[in-house]
């Protein structure tokens, strides 16, 4: 059974957020694993760095600045709601947070291709 609250695009906006930062908590340790690759073991680095000039990887890249942008604009969002009054336009703020985040991932998408 669907909750009614649920498809609504307010809910859906916050949940694009709550899982953007997840994903994002999830990344952050192997990032962190990878700079400390390029203080120790710069030979491991460069191996990487060849594993991430794969197609597969710069789509999972894309995916990753997506996510990025959304929390981003999302986070936007939300102080607009905390600090701003109430108008019917916060559904239109939370579509153009998504298409922001297209705009920005698809931007770097055709950089890095």
């Amino acid at each position: 059974m669907i909750r009614p609250h649920r498809s609504h695009p307010l809910w859906i906006a916050y949940l694009l957020h709550r899982l953007s930062g997840l994903g994002l908590a999830l990344f952050l340790p192997a990032h962190f694993y990878m700079l400390a690759l390029a203080l120790d073991q710069p030979d491991e680095l460069d191996r990487y760095l060849r594993f991430a000039d794969n197609p597969l990887v710069k789509l999972a890249e894309f995916g990753l600045v997506f996510l990025l942008a959304v929390h981003v604009f999302g986070g936007l969002r939300l102080l607009a709601l905390e600090f701003l009054p109430w108008s019917p336009r916060h559904k239109t703020m939370a579509a153009s947070a998504v298409a922001a985040a297209f705009l920005v991932a698809g931007t770097f998408l055709l950089q890095a291709v």
